[in-house]
């Protein structure tokens, strides 16, 4: 079971009290629970917290409307709780754009972060369609494009192969507030353009992984992201979409890792 901070986070801490602290953010309509598969073996090495955004698994309503900042200062108030000076934090999706958000607004609380398949500046194109699917989501809640959602986030061989964590997935997204999810959404779609080029620029270490074929966080948005943060690493997993982490979290930890240990003291 969760414990819940003063601002209404749901989270989970374990690992080395005494170890560098990692904290993971998840994406738009998921929880904490996504990361399940990663906990145990952050854990061995690095004081670990998950939790819960905003309007999401078992953490309260955001207090306004939801913005980026909206997830940092959240993030902020629970470190602050938890007495953690400085993290890494590993964002994937919305949560990648979290961090960055992070990194720009509390740049002395941040020791370095990963991007995971998250999505950057976009043509015009792709901008109106991110647009219309955060705008059939007010009119129709968060099963309104769930279908389609789930044939961009995962390959169709893992579909066949795992049908019950594709249930799971679609619960989770389900059991989210139509309204807040609606809001959320449009954070995704719009919150982008304040993350271009940011001023001053982002200087942690930063590690950029995107999949092959994520239609939303495309290899060439993560190369945008590299390009902005000078010294970024980045990589691209082959053939896989935009659950990747899910699919293979094997590579997505060792690459993680890797990344973690290379920092210096």
């Amino acid at each position: 079971m969760p414990e819940t901070s003063n601002n209404g986070s749901a989270y989970e801490i374990s690992g080395p009290v005494d170890a560098a602290v990692l904290v993971l953010v998840h994406g738009l309509g998921l929880n904490r629970h996504v990361w399940n598969g990663y906990v145990s073996r952050f854990a061995q090495r690095y004081r670990v917290v998950s939790y819960d955004l905003y309007g999401h698994g078992e953490s309260a309503s955001p207090p306004e409307k939801p913005s980026l900042t909206t997830f940092s200062e959240q993030l902020l108030g629970l470190l602050d709780e938890l007495g953690i000076e400085q993290c890494s934090i590993i964002g994937f999706s919305l949560g990648g754009m979290i961090n960055r958000r992070f990194a720009m607004d509390h740049p002395e609380r941040l020791r370095a972060m990963a991007i995971l398949n998250s999505p950057h500046e976009r043509g015009d194109d792709a901008q109106k369609q991110v647009e219309k699917r955060a705008t059939d989501s007010v009119a129709g809640g968060p099963g309104a494009t769930l279908d389609a959602t789930i044939e961009r986030w995962f390959t169709k061989d893992y579909r066949r192969a795992h049908p019950d964590f594709i249930t799971t997935v679609r619960n989770w997204v389900l059991a989210n507030d139509a309204d807040n999810y609606a809001l959320c959404r449009q954070v995704l779609a719009f919150g982008v353009v304040e993350l271009i080029r940011p001023q001053p620029p982002i200087t942690h270490p930063t590690l950029i992984i995107t999949c092959e074929n994520d239609s939303g966080s495309t290899p060439s948005m993560s190369q945008a992201i590299a390009s902005e943060i000078n010294g970024s690493q980045i990589v691209i997993v082959p053939e896989l979409q935009h659950m990747g982490l899910c699919e293979n979290p094997s590579f997505f930890i060792a690459a993680i890792v890797e990344f973690m240990d290379s920092l210096p003291d």
